[in-house]
């Protein structure tokens, strides 16, 4: 039995077979990808767990992949760029990416990385359960969120946060809960990285029902659902 099911989007040879041969090592199931438009066919016909994707790819950009995929299904993705900046990173988790690692990286940190993004409860099964706030409707079962009836497009993060939030509506969390409870790490480093998913999550209900505020920021604390 395989790990996961994860897909290699990078078009730097070594990389790539390098990324291969170290996630096959550790029991995961690899399909490689060249291309921006290789990774799109293999996306398309098959079913993974988790993208790793490098951005400037040939054919299709992996930002161009990531928001294709982002448009048609929740996804686990992890960015891995040598584009370093601030705001390359928030743009591309405003995006859709679920964490970001830059090159050259230690391919420790990556299977880490991994790991975190693919960990699971083996014995838990999937309870069909649904949060709803003043008009939110969260299916925890489908990773679906409405509103009025309205579908909501959220990534994988998005939606944990979400959920979290829902599930607990006068509970105020701070960043690091909604870290480590959402992302499963205990070490909280970056606070834009909760703010990023956070202000992406806040203008989605907002297009969606602009009259309506969900979310309340408690100054000096963190977040809530808002009455």
């Amino acid at each position: 039995m395989t790990k996961g099911k994860i897909l290699i989007a990078e078009d730097d040879n070594d990389i790539n077979h390098l990324i291969y041969e170290v996630l096959t090592r550790e029991g995961y199931a690899v399909t490689q990808a060249f291309s921006g438009t290789e990774a799109k066919l293999h996306w398309n016909n098959e079913t993974f767990d988790l993208l790793l994707c490098d951005l400037m790819l040939p054919g299709m950009t992996g930002e161009e992949l990531i928001a294709e995929i982002i448009t048609k299904q929740s996804a686990s993705i992890i960015v891995i760029s040598a584009k370093n900046t601030i705001m390359d990173k928030v743009d591309l988790l405003k995006l859709g990416a679920s964490d970001y690692i830059t090159k050259p990286f230690d391919i420790e940190e990556l299977l880490a990385r991994v790991e975190v993004q693919l960990r699971k409860t083996p014995t838990e099964e999937p309870v069909n359960e649904s949060l709803s706030w003043q008009g939110l409707t969260l299916s925890t079962d489908r990773y679906n969120a409405q509103i009025d009836g309205q579908d909501i497009r959220l990534t994988a993060r998005e939606f944990g946060i979400l959920k979290l939030l829902i599930s607990n509506p006068k509970k105020v969390f701070t960043k690091e809960n909604i870290f480590s409870s959402v992302w499963g790490e205990t070490e909280y480093i970056d606070e834009n990285t909760v703010n990023v998913h956070m202000s992406n999550i806040r203008s989605k209900l907002n297009k969606a029902k602009p009259d309506k505020d969900y979310i309340e920021t408690v100054w000096g604390i963190g977040f809530k659902m808002k009455n």
